[in-house]
């Protein structure tokens, strides 16, 4: 039997729940890697009845045995890395032997995270978290980035940082806490830094590689969602790096002949943090109805998600590029005690109607949704672990979805915890 090599990949704007999805499947897997993104990502999953946001390091650190990776295309911010370190080994969780950090990876630097500030202060912001991860992206495609294999030449290091904060310093020359900014004090703290996390770093795309030769199973997480992505997302309101499942590949070193199943993960309505069109966003009691009962605030950030109805429009179009074999849906739960629901089906423009999704927000910023309405199942799902016990009102509002996509929707999500799911 042929190994399992498979993307887990967010279809909307992000928070999806991908976290809690991957530490259930990773049972099924011996490693688990991260591909790309940063510290700005945020995996909610419920361990032993107590909640954790995991940022950087992959969602199945929680499953006795499963390695851990954090890939080549991720940025990594030492300092939120060593927290979440210091978190998980808190829960009595050894890492020793199970967490591995790419020597490839991108490193998120002090100047990186005052660059974002100051761009996220001007009128034409895009909504970013601030973390630093759009700059230390930036930096990795002009080609003066600083990787974790540099930590091990100091004098390399050195000169790096103090030409990079001379150049910064002199674009953004009106940042006071840029000129406070010494080299020397980023590159003594990152020496600190780096000792204590050096013995993880290793050469992850032969250990990938290595383990598809052996048989091994692996699940690639993604973070934020398909229409953040940088090149197939609402650009510019997007995030700075790829989260679809293409990016699993650059973001790993595992080739594409290598991936056999990619899994797309939605709400059963939709969130978007941040600016940017959101066709089916709502303004009224519902909105604020979803996100009450959804908790819909940023796992990173805290910011308050926009809120609407499911929009089948762009979820088709995300499966299209995604190329996903198998759909999750989350948090339908949050829908149990609405009289009505709705689905967006295509999108108006003046006379004209379409179910094809524009990623020019100067376009996509006119649709108008046009709806399929369904009753509501009036009942707690929460507890259902049988796809034959659900609502007849639910299971039409799943099969409809199906048919829509063209593709099988194999878990449902009712709740936060583990057992809270249903596999079809």
């Amino acid at each position: 039997m042929p190994n399992k090599i498979s993307v887990l990949v967010g279809l909307q704007w992000g928070d999806e729940g991908k976290g809690k999805i991957v530490d259930i499947l990773s049972p099924e897997y011996n490693i688990v890697a991260r591909y790309q993104g940063g510290a700005n990502a945020g995996h909610t999953i419920v361990f032993q009845g107590k909640k954790y946001v995991l940022h950087l390091i992959p969602s199945g650190i929680f499953t006795k045995g499963i390695k851990c990776v954090i890939g080549n295309g991720t940025v990594i911010d030492p300092v939120a890395l060593l927290e979440e370190i210091t978190v998980v080994e808190k829960e009595g969780v050894d890492l020793k032997g199970r967490l591995f950090i790419s020597r490839d990876a991108h490193l998120i630097l002090p100047y990186h995270k005052i660059i974002d500030a100051v761009n996220e202060s001007k009128n034409d912001k895009i909504g970013t978290t601030k973390k630093g991860i759009g700059p230390a992206y930036f930096d990795k495609y002009a080609r003066r980035g600083i990787k974790v294999s540099d930590l091990e030449l100091k004098d390399v290091l050195k000169e790096k940082i103090a030409k990079n904060l001379d150049y910064l310093k002199s674009i953004f020359s009106d940042s006071s806490e840029l000129k406070e900014l010494s080299a020397d004090s980023v590159y003594n703290d990152l020496l600190l830094q780096y000792g204590k996390f050096k013995k993880y770093v290793a050469f992850t795309q032969k250990l990938l590689n290595d383990a598809i030769k052996e048989n091994q199973n692996i699940l690639l997480e993604g973070a934020q969602g398909a229409l953040l992505d940088v090149d197939f997302g609402t650009y510019p309101f997007i995030t700075s790096s790829n989260p679809t499942s293409g990016g699993a590949c650059t973001g790993t070193g595992i080739a594409p002949n290598r991936i056999n199943n990619v899994i797309g993960i939605f709400k059963a309505y939709t969130t978007r943090v941040g600016e940017g069109p959101f066709p089916t966003e709502l303004f009224d009691d519902c909105g604020k109805k979803i996100s009450e009962i959804g908790a819909e605030f940023g796992a990173t950030t805290g910011r308050p998600r926009r809120c609407g109805w499911l929009d089948l429009v762009a979820l088709k179009y995300a499966c299209t590029v995604n190329g996903i074999t198998q759909l999750v849906i989350t948090k339908s739960d949050v829908l149990d005690t609405f009289d009505e629901i709705l689905v967006c089906t295509h999108y108006k423009y003046g006379d004209d109607m379409t179910d094809d999704f524009n990623t020019n927000v100067n376009i996509l910023k006119f649709a108008k949704p046009l709806y399929k309405k369904f009753k509501g199942w009036k009942k707690s799902v929460n507890k259902i672990n049988k796809f034959s016990d659900l609502p007849i009102e639910y299971v039409d509002y799943i099969k409809f979805i199906e048919e829509y996509i063209g593709i099988e929707i194999k878990y449902i999500s009712t709740g936060p915890s583990r057992d809270e799911i249903i596999v079809k």
